[in-house]
């Protein structure tokens, strides 16, 4: 009998922290995650033992804190080398600054078209560079067929790419859908990367997220398991449905039932990705 999946090395490459008590909300942020969506970086360090997460890849949240990183770089901090970041800049944000959040653990930036269109995005070309310069990423969040749009602008700036949530297709309208395929396609680039998380966030039918497993099995045929990795969302904002880390370990579990692809796909490529030590 093998380890189980909870002991075997993992990286969570997808939480957020949440902290609205030590880090107050900002003053204009559109939603303010309360009651079970709170996760305090206490919380949150406790969550990733608990399923043998060594490492963690701490998403700054539009919910609350906007380009607000203070939370976010605490928890880093506290971690003593576990945890890395990716944060949320407004799109005019220069070299020093991106250099100063590199310094503190920022491997990358949130671009959110999900949440502020794409057209917001529009002049951001600069900043992109920029992150090319430092060697960061540019992080996406794309949901329907927004990819098509921001493609070309993403593979011009030359900087690395990752893909949150397996770039939130739309499952009724297949695997040949525009924003699905425009996301298969930068796997050529060979400087993309791919979540393969957020089942959630995109299946029209719920747990066990079955209109989903295409989507899951072309990324992995397209991007191979060196370039994606995986994301629990923990804790879960604007969930529909309750949710555990655990339950969607053992989904993992089942579609990927071999230990060695799933040593690539939790630890393997995650820690050369991001650089994670042992």
């Amino acid at each position: 009998m093998g380890m189980s999946i909870f002991d075997e090395p993992k990286i969570d490459c997808h939480n957020h922290v949440l902290d609205p008590v030590r880090f107050a909300y900002a003053g204009d942020t559109s939603y303010r995650p309360s009651g079970q969506e709170i996760g305090t970086r206490v919380q949150h360090a406790a969550v990733m033992q608990a399923y043998g997460m060594r490492h963690a890849l701490i998403v700054g949240p539009n919910s609350g804190y906007g380009t607000d990183n203070r939370c976010l770089l605490d928890a880093i901090a506290a971690g003593q080398g576990r945890f890395k970041g990716i944060a949320v800049v407004p799109n005019d944000t220069q070299s020093h600054e991106l250099l100063r959040l590199k310094a503190a653990g920022i491997v990358g930036i949130a671009f959110n078209p999900t949440v502020f269109g794409v057209e917001h995005y529009a002049g951001a070309g600069p900043l992109m560079r920029r992150l090319a310069d430092l060697d960061m990423f540019v992080q996406v969040q794309v949901e329907h067929d927004q990819m098509v749009a921001l493609a070309p602008m993403l593979l011009d700036s030359g900087a690395r790419l990752l893909v949150d949530h397996c770039g939130r297709p739309t499952p009724a309208q297949g695997l040949a859908q525009p924003g699905f395929q425009a996301v298969r396609a930068l796997a050529r680039s060979g400087r993309a990367v791919v979540k393969l998380s957020g089942l959630q966030k995109f299946s029209a039918q719920g747990w066990p997220y079955d209109d989903a497993r295409p989507f899951f099995d072309a990324l992995i045929d397209a991007y191979t398991l060196d370039a994606c990795v995986w994301a629990s969302d923990w804790p879960f904002l604007k969930a529909a449905d309750r949710l555990d880390v655990g339950v969607l370990l053992r989904l993992i579990e089942a579609w990927l039932p071999s230990a060695d692809d799933r040593r690539r796909l939790f630890w393997e490529s995650p820690c050369r990705i991001f650089g994670f030590g042992t």
